[in-house]
């Protein structure tokens, strides 16, 4: 069976977005960028929600052909590119790239997806991880907090019927404050 992670930037007052969908505060130091674009090397498979897909998608795919790419940028550019990616929509009719387009319901798919895949699998985008969190599919929950309060937003939890019990796994600090942590499912 898959592991399920669900990582993100996050601001300490619990926001992965800021009013806007701003994300300007989260701009990560050389080796949290690292840190991420090492994480997408070994990511079996990404699950990501439409609002993240349409993030990603605008930029990672030519980000390494831009004037001024740094080598860091250009080497996530390609690692992403690689990464097999699963969307989740109910408004695209195709997606490009190394992804799938998947328009049934999110949470019977990712089940099946846990079952069917024995690497790890990430989902992204705050939204669409809540369907997951509600439906306890997540099993290790990775928050890579900033030192900010932006004050409302979109939450990186979302309103559950029942406690999920975590245990503290790893911890890291990287520059600027930026705080890692992570936290494995108790079953």
């Amino acid at each position: 069976m898959g592991k399920l992670t669900f990582a993100m930037n996050v601001s300490l007052d619990g926001y992965v977005a800021a009013p806007g969908d701003d994300l300007g505060w989260g701009v990560p130091s050389d080796e949290l960028f690292q840190w991420w674009s090492d994480r997408v090397a070994a990511t079996g498979l990404a699950l990501y929600g439409r609002g993240l897909w349409e993030t990603m998608s605008s930029h990672w795919p030519t980000a390494d052909r831009r004037p001024g790419a740094t080598p860091a940028e250009i080497e996530y550019a390609r690692r992403w590119r690689d990464m097999p990616k699963a969307v989740f929509s109910s408004t695209h009719r195709e997606v490009a790239g190394n992804a799938r387009l998947v328009t049934g319901d999110a949470v019977t798919e990712i089940a099946r997806l846990k079952a069917d895949d024995d690497g790890p699998l990430d989902i992204g985008g705050a939204t669409f991880a809540a369907s997951a969190m509600r439906a306890g599919l997540i099993d290790e929950y990775v928050l890579v907090t900033a030192p900010v309060l932006v004050g409302g937003g979109t939450p990186f939890f979302t309103t559950l019927e029942t406690w999920v019990n975590l245990t503290l796994t790893e911890t890291r600090t990287f520059p600027g404050g930026v705080l890692l942590t992570r936290y494995e499912t108790t079953r």
